[in-house]
């Protein structure tokens, strides 16, 4: 896959993060046919504009955890972004994954039940 199509994928299967919902870089990599590529997820995200209409806001670290630095303008960005959705963000940055977490089990239900 060439660059162009890896980033357009990628900005695909961050659209259809639903709200209120998070996934993980290598998630995300994995679901655009990029698997192992959770570097570049990161890379396609952070040099996305500011005004681009992608959320990225809801991709996080394997473990449930921001990626930026706790304190930092972008980790208060993320978790103001992330709560506004109903998000639960613990001080450290980290998100029940289980409570809020985005699966293909939760994908094949809406696809087959609406």
């Amino acid at each position: 896959m060439d660059t162009t199509a890896a980033i357009a994928a990628i900005f695909a299967i961050v659209r259809r993060i639903p709200s209120g919902r998070v996934t993980s870089y290598g998630e995300v990599a994995a679901r655009a046919g990029l698997k192992g590529r959770a570097r570049m997820v990161g890379r396609v995200l952070g040099d996305a504009p500011d005004d681009a209409p992608v959320p990225w806001f809801r991709v996080l670290k394997a473990d449930g955890r921001i990626a930026f630095p706790i304190g930092s303008d972008a980790f208060k960005e993320q978790v103001q972004c992330l709560r506004k959705e109903g998000v639960r963000v613990a001080t450290n940055g980290r998100v029940d994954l289980g409570r809020y977490g985005w699966s293909s089990e939760q994908t094949l239900d809406a696809l087959l039940w609406g």
